[in-house]
């Protein structure tokens, strides 16, 4: 069979929010199969062979069949090519160690044409599985050769340059667990959790409420113990040396064996333990050095190494060190010894997402100190059966959650207070953590700030915890939540109808009702009555940017179908969602929107997001929109000026359904069988000069305010005190 072309990329496209296709951020990717259009999977020779041999793991794709091997029942019947690139990204992406199980592919008006999307947590690691996957897809049709290893390897290198770490992201994925938002604030591992007043920030293991007094302390180990001892925590005695040669003199005057350490280092680095001769005191100074401004020898505590980690005042994950040997053969070297019965293991690799770190002997100079004590070098070969020290420190990854004695815990959590840590990771060396501290002479060598969560997540043995629950527990206590964490009030308002307007009197009636409020929409970029940017601003960016700022109490935000095809909604839920009308799609063919119907699927997207305590607000005179309300999570509120529509009066009928209307020249408020007039419509004008409004508009704030539980009267005074002429910035601050 003749070489076919390749599949071309016409357009990439980044979906940051709630969008037509999903809840979560993917990537678009707009695809012409040319010639391949003419040629199913089931019609390609070697095709489906050579695809499921590079990835056998397709076999657990379920695709639309519903049941494993699905997706490898679509390949024999014949599927286009569009879909299996869909799979292949979406497997590549699972074998770099980022699970995705979202993927769709569409055919659009033009034949060849596909829009396939993809979840993607991270824009350039999807753009990397894309290429990837398109290099691979393009070998197995034309039966060319592919490296599907080196493929997985350039994304998980990218996912381990780009995602997050695994303690931050351990926080997040427990944030998210808890229906709480989350903002990524730059390229490494500062996040916010939440959104505007009620967020709350964390970069790896520390938190807003991190002191940054509190980190000086830990950083400083002799400072740290002095404090310490102060109040009764069992600690080692030592002090700080400035040469090899008081090194030895304080070891001496506290009493062999010793340790000797960095005064600021952490993770165990430049650490070396149970030193008994001056030339290994000496030697130890030497790989402390580099590590820390200062170092430090201390009294030798006997015992296994524990780390301990404390949120919150809580000890909520325990971990014990191993001691790291290998065991002599009479034939291999020492080097050898260490890559086949220590760097073998699975648990052991380079990135963070493995527990034990592979042991370099050519570069990690306390291991080659460690040989050098029982005279060893790399080239040597032990004796057979004769039993070598590695490493005695830094193997932190054996779960004792359990095992922790009352006392221990109490200790370790006084060490956490005293330092002044919201986290910390509590260094303690014992005999037994089961038993209490004092008793078997244990003490707390180190209080970290920061600490590493792998070990808690990840133990090479026993059970992995809830870690990122404790802390997200910690940012955000459930009792005071109330279904709520990390959220303020939100309003979505799309359409094309006045919308504007709507979006601007909401935010008026929020002012009034005492908060801060962020407004996003065509007229500009306001903070309570404050324009901060007047250009149009119903877009994601300056969405993002009243999320993000911690003075925002509640926030209304404009978009239109346009900006959802492009970018998708700023927020992941909202409490209010409001659709004004399905107009627009003569200006959307770009994005293949070529029919009314299709505009259901884009400005449903408003009424998906909203929360299950929220409310729908829908214009019922439009049967399009009114159509959308058994989407929402939440409450539906109809409005239009008919309140006699039978849409209206069905929606009351059922469940004592809400709905804004006009009757008689009054605007009644009706719940049910029940009405509550706000007002007669020729009396809600707005401002000193009475200016009428449209009276949809109208309707639809009103709605949006009452869904708000905005008191009635307080919507009748806001409308009448809500000026539509925009004040310019200067005569504000005058």
């Amino acid at each position: 069979m003749a070489k076919l072309n390749d599949i071309q990329l016409l357009r990439i496209n980044y979906l940051r929010g709630p969008n037509i296709w999903t809840y979560r951020p993917v990537l678009e990717v707009w695809l012409d199969l040319g010639e391949l259009e003419n040629y199913p999977s089931n019609t390609i020779p070697g095709f489906n062979e050579r695809l499921t041999a590079w990835l056998p793991a397709l076999i657990e794709h379920h695709c639309g069949v519903g049941e494993r091997g699905g997706f490898l029942q679509r390949l024999q019947e014949g599927t286009w090519c569009g879909h299996v690139l869909e799979h292949i990204v979406i497997e590549l992406l699972n074998l770099a160690g980022m699970p995705t199980g979202f993927g769709q592919t569409r055919s659009t008006s033009q034949r060849g044409v596909y829009r396939m999307v993809f979840r993607a947590r991270d824009e350039s690691v999807a753009r990397v599985a894309l290429a990837q996957g398109h290099a691979l897809i393009m070998a197995a049709i034309n039966d060319q050769p592919f490296d599907v290893q080196a493929a997985v390897a350039r994304v998980r290198t990218e996912v381990d340059d780009q995602y997050l770490g695994p303690s931050t992201a351990c926080i997040v994925t427990a944030a998210t667990d808890r229906g709480i938002p989350h903002i990524r604030l730059n390229d490494g591992n500062l996040v916010q959790l939440g959104y505007g007043a009620r967020q709350r920030r964390i970069w790896t293991a520390e938190t807003e409420y991190t002191s940054a007094i509190a980190e000086g302390i830990a950083s400083d180990k002799d400072l740290t113990k002095s404090l310490l001892k102060s109040c009764g925590v069992p600690i080692p005695e030592g002090q700080v040396v400035n040469s090899p040669k008081e090194a030895w003199e304080a070891a001496q005057d506290i009493g062999l064996p010793v340790v000797v350490k960095p005064s600021d280092g952490n993770h165990g680095r430049g650490v070396t333990l149970d030193l008994r001769k001056q030339e290994d005191i000496e030697a130890a100074y030497h790989v402390a050095y580099p590590e820390g401004s200062d170092v430090m020898v201390e009294r030798f505590i006997p015992g296994d190494e524990h780390r301990l980690l404390v949120v919150g005042g809580k000890v909520v994950a325990a971990a014990r060190g191993e001691l790291v040997t290998i065991t002599g053969n009479g034939r291999s070297t020492v080097k050898e010894l260490i890559d086949t019965q220590l760097n073998s293991d699975p648990r052991r690799g380079y990135e963070e997402e493995y527990p034990l770190e592979i042991i370099d002997l050519a570069t990690d100079t306390k291991v080659q100190l460690e040989l050098k004590r029982q005279d060893l070098e790399a080239d040597s070969v032990p004796a057979a059966g004769r039993q070598v020290v590695v490493q005695r420190n830094g193997n932190v990854a054996v779960d004792c959650t359990d095992d922790v004695h009352p006392e221990v815990a109490y200790i370790a959590q006084l060490a956490a207070k005293v330092v002044g840590l919201d986290i910390a990771g509590i260094d303690m060396v014992a005999r037994d953590i089961s038993k209490p501290l004092h008793s078997q002479g244990g003490a707390i060598v180190e209080v970290n700030a920061g600490p590493g969560l792998l070990m808690h997540l990840k133990p090479a043995v026993g059970a992995p915890r809830p870690v990122g629950q404790a802390i997200a527990e910690h940012l955000f206590p459930s009792e005071d939540d109330e279904g709520q964490a990390g959220r303020i009030p939100l309003v979505g308002v799309a359409g094309t109808r006045g919308t504007s307007t709507i979006a601007r009197v909401v935010a008026w009636l929020l002012h009034l009702s005492g908060h801060h409020t962020g407004l996003a929409c065509h007229e500009g970029l306001f903070l309570d009555r404050r324009c901060v940017e007047a250009t149009d601003c119903a877009h994601w960016e300056a969405a993002h940017r009243l999320l993000m700022n911690k003075m925002v109490q509640a926030a209304v935000i404009e978009s239109n179908a346009r900006t959802i095809l492009r970018d998708g909604l700023a927020y992941d839920r909202c409490q209010v969602g409001v659709v004004t009308d399905m107009d627009g799609v003569e200006t959307l063919a770009e994005f293949d929107v070529h029919e009314q119907d299709q505009m259901t699927k884009v400005m449903r997207t408003q009424v998906d997001v909203v929360l299950a305590e929220g409310a729908a607000v829908l214009n019922a005179a439009i049967p399009q929109v009114a159509d959308l309300a058994p989407l929402s999570d939440g409450d539906v509120v109809l409005y239009a000026q008919d309140g006699t529509l039978p849409v209206i009066a069905e929606h009351r009928a059922k469940d004592n359904g809400r709905a804004v209307f006009v009757k008689n020249g009054r605007v009644v408020l009706a719940t049910g069988s029940a009405e509550h007039v706000l007002g007669t419509l020729s009396d809600l004008t707005f401002g000193r000069n009475a200016v009428v409004p449209d009276t949809d508009a109208l309707l639809a704030a009103i709605g949006a305010a009452w869904a708000l539980d905005i008191a009635p009267d307080l919507i009748g005074a806001g409308i009448k005190t809500f000026e539509p002429e925009l004040v310019p910035t200067a005569a504000l601050r005058s």
